[in-house]
């Protein structure tokens, strides 16, 4: 089995920083893609960043491009998620996926496989 595990989440003011981390381990496949969702209450999964790890390709959702920025370990068991000038509109639950393969659009809540727990961003005015 593939297991996730998100760090990094807390609670900053706007135009702040923080960095996710999600560290995958267990029967780790090649050809994989990983990716960053988020979610409040009341409202659909939302992709925001994904990365296929052999390549290095990455995707950006609009809503945070140029203020958030993926980065992986050598080993590509950790990925991270640097974000900056944090805006209120940020807050939500983090969630990192896995999936064999990766699209070239968006990612896609439901073609993920295997779920982190989620870490919490609270971004305060």
């Amino acid at each position: 089995q593939v297991q996730l595990v998100e760090s990094g989440g807390g609670s900053v003011q706007a135009g702040g920083s923080l960095r996710l981390a999600c560290t995958i381990s267990g029967n780790i496949y090649s050809g994989k893609c990983m990716a960053w969702f988020r979610q409040v209450p009341g409202k659909e999964r939302e992709g925001i960043a994904a990365i296929y790890t052999d390549s290095g390709a990455t995707y950006y959702a609009d809503s945070v491009k140029g203020r958030f920025a993926l980065s992986q370990d050598n080993a590509k068991t950790t990925m991270w998620l640097q974000m900056d000038i944090l805006k209120p509109e940020d807050t939500a639950m983090y969630y990192c996926a896995v999936r064999r393969g990766c699209g070239g659009s968006v990612p896609r809540a439901i073609d993920f496989e295997t779920w982190g727990q989620g870490t919490q961003v609270s971004v305060s005015s």
